[in-house]
């Protein structure tokens, strides 16, 4: 108890002396401060790109294999003109694979295209018109607002219906249920079955449902023409969520495309199994760059007030050397004068982190076009334990050296 007395009592000391110098705290810590806004806004800023992105590429799917003639990562030496040879996928080796596949729970072939839906007097141009098979369902997941997903019958007697985005929805059927109404593409009608859910807007529109229409493969191919020299259709597969089920997934998936296309064992693929992982890792390691440059720009911002703090504290031991001297001539413990400045050094510096974070606390609420920025209760934790960090590394010399004076001596400088 007489130790946790001793503490808050130095605690009080290191307050009252912030307090009596107020102009000098402030001036301390606005280093500090700048420091951790640096640091906690770039960290804020990345968080929130990467996390917009990474859900820009939602509709890859999770634990989704893509056959593919190109990959999706290259580097400097991408062979394209390699892979601008190889054969398109066609709709035998999607069944094949859906027959032979046991690591898979799902597979799907879709082709799509940019067209433009018409109804009445309404027209929506540049929408992602999609072709997909009836086990589409199976490998992505097919929100809906309202309405319903396309039956087995429909697709393979490749019928006439469709899917539609809110912005479709609300450009052909204004103020009006899109649900039974008719759209035509290319001259042909369809009838429309379904309403995906709104996704909203992301930092890239790269694929959003919010503007795609969907309809059955048969229906699609009737429409464009889908193979060698024309849209290319991917394969997709999904695999069982486990990484030792994926690697057995993609092992299968090789040996069967292999055993299809009748490769001999010298040849190479002429095929691609693309992830969405791929991609995923290619932007956190963007982001891991960005990371590292804002933890150098804001460490010489709070190494400039971590040595003010410390400098700060140095003229506060001169100005107390007195009455430090009377504390120990009094019986003050070491523990208790180190304790005293190290408080005010820490108090000094948590408070230019507060400060720093509560500027990011405002700044998010600003919105940047349709990037929304979040500060995450991890980058406030890092932002008070980085102060924290700052204020102890400050402080602890010159608290020691307070802590050292010889009572008699110190009373004397007096």
């Amino acid at each position: 108890m007489n130790y946790l007395k001793l503490m808050w009592e130095s605690i009080r000391f290191a307050m009252q002396a912030l307090k009596s110098n107020l102009t000098r705290t402030i001036l301390s810590l606005l280093g500090v401060t700048v420091g951790i806004f640096a640091i906690i806004a770039v960290f804020t800023l990345v968080d929130s790109l990467e996390k917009n992105i990474k859900s820009s590429f939602s509709f890859l799917g999770t634990n989704v294999v893509t056959v593919n003639r190109f990959q999706f990562v290259g580097g400097p030496d991408y062979p394209w003109w390699k892979y601008f040879r190889r054969p398109y996928n066609t709709y035998s080796e999607y069944q094949f694979l859906r027959e032979k596949l046991k690591n898979a729970s799902g597979v799907a072939f879709s082709a799509g295209a940019n067209g433009t839906v018409q109804a009445g007097s309404n027209a929506y141009r540049g929408t992602n018109i999609n072709g997909v098979t009836f086990s589409y369902q199976d490998v992505y997941d097919i929100a809906l607002e309202s309405g319903r997903y396309f039956t087995e019958q429909e697709v393979n007697a490749s019928r006439n219906v469709a899917l539609i985005g809110v912005k479709v929805a609300n450009t052909l059927f204004p103020n009006v249920d899109p649900l039974g109404k008719e759209l035509k593409i290319k001259g042909n009608k369809f009838v429309v079955v379904g309403l995906f859910e709104e996704e909203g807007e992301g930092l890239l529109e790269i694929s959003s449902k919010d503007e795609a229409v969907m309809i059955p493969f048969g229906s699609f191919t009737k429409l464009y023409y889908v193979g060698q020299n024309g849209i290319e259709p991917a394969i997709a597969v999904k695999g069982i969520e486990s990484d030792i089920g994926m690697v057995a997934l993609e092992n299968e998936l090789i040996g069967l495309l292999r055993a299809k296309r009748g490769l001999k064992p010298t040849q190479e693929d002429n095929f691609s199994l693309n992830k969405s992982e791929f991609l995923l890792n290619t932007i956190g390691s963007i982001f891991d760059v960005i990371s590292t440059a804002g933890w150098v720009i804001g460490g010489f911002s709070i190494l400039v007030g971590g040595f003010g703090i410390a400098n700060i504290m140095f003229v506060s031991v001169k100005e107390r050397t007195n009455i430090i001297g009377i504390q120990k001539s009094l019986g003050a413990k070491n523990y208790f004068i180190l304790y005293q400045f190290l408080f005010e050094a820490v108090f000094l510096s948590m408070i230019g982190g507060i400060g720093g974070i509560l500027i990011v606390f405002g700044l998010s609420f600003i919105q940047l076009g349709s990037l929304e920025l979040i500060l995450s209760f991890k980058n406030i934790i890092l932002g008070l334990g980085i102060s924290s960090v700052i204020g102890i590394a400050s402080g602890i010399v010159p608290a020691t050296m307070a802590a050292r004076l010889d009572p008699v001596e110190a009373i004397r400088a007096a």
